[in-house]
């Protein structure tokens, strides 16, 4: 652990910079006012999803694995997610570079020695803010 908490200030000012593109993309072609809910409703999702410890993903992958249908299904999904990655790749990437920005944004707050709930308010503060931030430039240029 480190001696102080200094937050990781290249990997926010990345984060910051995938949702604040992610935001300018999404406001420069028109969309409904639930679809931005939706999509303050991804971002906190994966934000969570990354900031949870392995340990309950584990737990939760061995509940998925239990049974032989739960498994089909979810062979079934990945299959058509994978279907969707090729079909729209460029989405792909973006989504790509959002959770990877997260995920190092994360793998830097538990260095400096953060824990779970101090990272996940953490990032889904500036992750909203970006969102925010860049559908804001956008309107206004």
């Amino acid at each position: 652990m480190s001696i102080s908490k200094r937050p990781p200030f290249f990997s926010l000012a990345l984060l910051l910079l995938a949702y604040t593109a992610t935001g300018w993309l999404i406001s420069k072609i028109y969309t409904p006012w639930y679809m931005w809910i939706l999509a303050v409703i991804a971002i906190l999702v994966l934000t969570g999803a990354l900031t949870t410890s392995w340990i309950r993903l584990a737990d939760f992958s061995f509940f998925l694995f239990k049974s032989n249908l739960r498994s089909f299904g979810l062979s079934v999904l990945a299959a058509f997610l994978f279907f969707l990655m090729i079909a729209r790749f460029r989405l792909f990437l973006d989504v790509l570079l959002i959770a990877a920005a997260t995920a190092l944004a994360r793998i830097d707050f538990q260095t400096v020695g953060f824990n779970e709930g101090q990272t996940f308010c953490l990032l889904s503060i500036l992750s909203l803010m970006g969102f925010a931030l860049g559908a804001l430039v956008h309107k206004l240029i």
